[in-house]
């Protein structure tokens, strides 16, 4: 009764893991929410959007208020000589007379309020440089539309990268594990005596190149795992995996020329190289404005007034006008702004050229690319069947001996090389077919929705590498993994009662002085023709 206690137990954990698996739709939502470069673009279009208004504020009316009060404190002192030039005996007498004059003190109060308003008729340059803010923002909202469209392939690449791994980590395991057992059965056979000490160094030797392999795999699958997180700001212990009956099929429409067509129109990059032209051309314009004149109304109101000598009152002025200012000479900077803007108009025609060229030739090379995928997969599915054919004849002449074991473990990693090339055939068709999608402008979220239709929650992927088996790809009954930190099969039998000791590996003699003659201290020997016993 225990066991059925448990059981039920074991399976809603079982099922509460498989419900936290993410699918390629939810990562991608997360992304295009979380995304610090997408946001990043997302406030630069905002940026460049408020550039507009401002642009435009230049061509409203613009009224401006001013108003000052100001304290007046003013002390004077002056006085004038009214006695009249000395003459006569008595001169050089000092006999003058000084009035005071009309010195004093005079503090007062000053308040002056001012209202403008002017209103531009004709000014050639703000229309135009307000011209030029509103292709700039239909530039910064297809540039905004790359970057987003960018992080829909990253997401895709990074999550289809993590499946590529696992499938090659599962290759690995089953590789290791079938050496692991061909190793035991050889160690097996030298106990007895039927096969020399070369053949369990040999099967020993793949086996540790098998079990490096594997592990560096572990590595590259915990790396795939933290790009998704790069992404998106969100950690993911697992992601459903691809189903195995996706189709393979070639790219629709059929035809290069139609993709071609597609890109020519449609391309996101060529969209916005084709929008920096507009807006070079509209900077031109600006440029070419400087010469014209600019004509605006303006009114002005003006209240004043004070209590200077104890006076009180105020006045009041009106203005009304029409005001032209034209440009005669500007030192020549008008005329350099404008061959500034021409050269940077034919900069952006010739970006726009090669912008064109490199997404007829992208979607060129995708579409083959797609295509031979295609053919490669069903390659490699043939490929699988008949190198486990090859694996099957060679292991029989081994045990008939026509065959030695350097064969076999050739014919086994043929086998599982095929494998891993069927892996990679598969999801190089589905990168590539997503690249194709992106340089023709057509890749979206229904793009990512159709493939996360293939995806299977059954199929998990996660970083639990005991949690995961490696069925479906080796050879005969499955075997526990050795782990990384267990011992080799060679070393675990070895000093065991009723088995034989391994001789050590034969290493090369280093020759002595006595076979030195010419080895070593001529080259290649005293046989060469021309040559001599020493130098």
């Amino acid at each position: 009764m225990r066991k059925f206690r448990v059981l039920p137990l074991v399976l809603a954990v079982s099922l509460a893991g498989q419900a936290q698996a993410a699918d390629l739709m939810t990562i991608a939502r997360d992304a295009l929410v979380n995304n610090a470069d997408l946001a990043a673009s997302r406030s630069g279009y905002s940026s460049v959007q408020a550039g507009e208004d401002i642009q435009r504020g230049d061509l409203l009316p613009q009224v401006s208020a001013s108003g000052n009060v100001t304290r007046y404190n003013i002390t004077s002192s002056q006085s004038r000589d009214i006695s009249g030039a000395g003459t006569g005996a008595g001169a050089g007498v000092d006999d003058g007379v000084f009035d005071a004059g009309g010195g004093g003190d005079d503090h007062y109060t000053g308040t002056t309020v001012q209202v403008q308003a002017t209103q531009a008729l004709f000014d050639a340059t703000n229309w135009y440089q307000l011209e030029a803010s509103k292709r700039q923002t239909a530039q910064e909202a297809l540039n905004l539309r790359v970057d987003r469209q960018q992080l829909l392939y990253n997401v895709a690449q990074a999550y289809f990268e993590v499946l590529r791994a696992k499938e090659q980590l599962d290759t690995l395991r089953a590789e290791e594990q079938a050496v692991d057992r061909q190793l035991e059965q050889v160690r097996q056979q030298f106990d007895v005596g039927i096969v020399a000490a070369t053949d369990v160094y040999e099967a020993q030797a793949s086996y540790d190149l098998t079990r490096s392999q594997r592990i560096s795999q572990e590595s590259t699958l915990q790396v795939n795992f933290e790009a998704l997180e790069q992404l998106t700001g969100k950690q993911y212990p697992s992601i459903d995996g691809l189903a195995d009956d996706m189709p393979i099929e070639r790219p629709t429409p059929a035809s290069q020329q139609a993709w071609v067509e597609m890109a020519s129109s449609q391309n996101l990059d060529l969209l916005a190289a084709r929008a920096a032209v507009d807006v070079a051309r509209a900077n031109l314009d600006t440029s070419r404005a400087g010469h014209l004149p600019v004509l605006s109304a303006f009114a002005n109101y003006q209240y004043g007034d004070s209590n200077q000598d104890n006076l009180r009152g105020h006045n009041e002025q009106n203005q009304i006008g029409l005001e032209a200012t034209i440009p005669i000479y500007t030192g020549g900077s008008t005329s350099a702004q404008v061959r500034q803007s021409t050269f940077s108009l034919e900069q952006t025609q010739y970006q726009q050229e090669s912008q064109l060229r490199t997404a007829v030739q992208q979607v060129r090379s995708y579409y083959s690319r797609a295509l031979n995928n295609v053919l490669s997969v069903q390659a490699q599915q043939r490929s699988i069947e008949s190198n486990r054919s090859a694996l099957e004849a060679t292991r029989n002449g081994y045990e008939v001996g026509t065959r030695n074991i350097v064969d076999v473990l050739q014919a086994q990693q043929n086998l599982f090389t095929a494998i891993s090339n069927y892996a990679n055939a598969r999801y190089d068709y589905v990168l590539n077919m997503l690249s194709l999608r992106q340089e023709a402008g057509i890749l979206d979220v229904d793009t990512l929705d159709v493939l996360n239709s293939w995806l299977r929650a059954d199929q998990a992927v996660s970083l639990n590498f005991q949690s995961q088996g490696t069925t479906g790809l080796g050879i005969g009954d499955d075997q526990p993994d050795p782990g990384m930190n267990g011992p080799s099969p060679l070393e675990g039998s070895q000093g065991r009662s009723g088995q034989r000791e391994l001789p050590p590996p034969n290493r090369t003699a280093m020759p002595d002085n006595s076979d030195l003659n010419g080895l070593g201290r001529g080259g290649m020997g005293r046989d060469m023709p021309g040559g001599s016993n020493g130098y």
